[in-house]
């Protein structure tokens, strides 16, 4: 099931571009997205979670997702358990990802490229996952596919999250090529 996070922080975001490997497994794209525990997306996702987990197991479904929880096979976690990164603390959290790049936008709907450097750990962002549950020869768990992401706006960057930006520089266009006094 389609779930679209509204007004999210995103952090992990490395391999939102560029598909990456965790351990030697196949490269994907991904993301991860904080919402504070308080958030009403919070439920919501929980509900779809149960929904997917109810079309999937049908009436074992919350027999198989207590199992679940209790294992950490589920993509919605409590950031609690990751208090050691900027901005996890009081939020739940979603690592989602994906074989397929996601599509990246800016506020206007125009596609980002990397070089745009947003998003970037610890902005606001809106993101399209795709929650499924899984049950085959690797196990059952239930997953969010990364789908897509919507620069909202700018946040405190986590630790190495956000470029500089023009106004961290002096205009030296009235400058002819002998600088050195400025430096």
């Amino acid at each position: 099931m389609i779930v679209k996070l509204k007004d999210v922080r995103i952090a992990f975001c490395q391999n939102l571009f560029k598909a990456g490997s965790l351990n030697d497994g196949e490269p994907r794209f991904s993301s991860t997205f904080l919402i504070p525990k308080d958030d009403a997306q919070v439920k919501m996702v929980k509900q779809t979670i149960l929904d997917v987990a109810r079309e999937k197991w049908a009436d074992k479904a919350e027999t198989v997702l207590r199992s679940l929880y209790a294992d950490n096979k589920v993509c919605l976690k409590d950031g609690d358990i990751k208090s050691e990164y900027e901005g996890f603390t009081d939020c739940m959290f979603i690592a989602a990802n994906s074989k397929n790049a996601p599509k990246v936008f800016d506020r206007d709907r125009t596609e980002l490229a990397e070089t745009s450097g947003r998003p970037y750990a610890g902005c606001y962002v809106n993101a399209s996952i795709e929650i499924w549950a899984q049950a085959n020869n690797f196990g059952k768990r239930v997953n969010a596919k990364l789908r897509g992401v919507q620069f909202v706006r700018d946040g405190d960057a986590f630790a190495g999250g956000a470029p500089a930006t023009a106004d961290e520089f002096d205009d030296l266009s009235d400058v002819g090529d002998d600088v050195g006094d400025l430096v």
